[in-house]
């Protein structure tokens, strides 16, 4: 067993949505195990209020981590991610299509510093500014492929799996 990844779902979305299954899908090819909490009850409470359940929940699967995961998110999945990051060890971040920040959520996105990291985003997705996601990438110096591709990033799922396998294969 390489390590551990916990893989987090965007809103509207479940632990068996196309780009959480095809990365576990990834990950678990090349001896990781995974672990897909599902936030659907959160998600109920809205984009605000959903945070710091989805957060909580996230938080007790890094506990039972048997060494620090990586954390895999897509959307609200990669927000959620970051703010975890910072409260508990991590091996790696892997985000997709991140919001910056959450409209009526108090706290923009954050990651610990000196974890390695990896986003993707789309240049057409109309949810998540990609503007903000390169000021991001750029504020911090992380590594960031953009696509051709909108919010779901369905088009671009192949070049997702590359990078995954390239960045896992970077931490093992």
């Amino acid at each position: 067993m390489r390590g551990n990844i916990i893989l987090s779902h965007g809103s509207d979305s479940g632990p068996d949505a196309t780009k959480v299954s095809a990365l576990a899908a990834v990950a678990e090819s090349l001896g990781w195990t995974t672990v897909r909490p599902d936030y659907r009850d959160d998600d109920a409470l809205g984009h605000a209020g959903c945070v710091d359940p989805r957060l909580a929940r996230l938080a007790e699967a890094v506990a039972a981590s048997p060494a620090p995961p990586v954390l895999v998110g897509s959307s609200m999945g990669a927000f959620v991610s970051g703010l975890a990051s910072l409260d508990a060890p991590v091996a790696g971040l892997f985000l997709l299509a991140l919001p910056a920040r959450i409209p009526g959520y108090a706290r923009p996105f954050a990651a610990a510093t000196g974890v390695p990291s990896f986003l993707v985003h789309g240049y057409a997705d109309d949810v998540c500014p990609v503007d903000e996601a390169i000021g991001y990438a750029r504020a911090h110096a992380a590594p960031l492929l953009l696509v051709q591709d909108d919010h779901r990033l369905s088009d671009s799922l192949p070049d997702i799996e590359a990078e995954f396998r390239r960045f896992l294969g970077g931490l093992a």
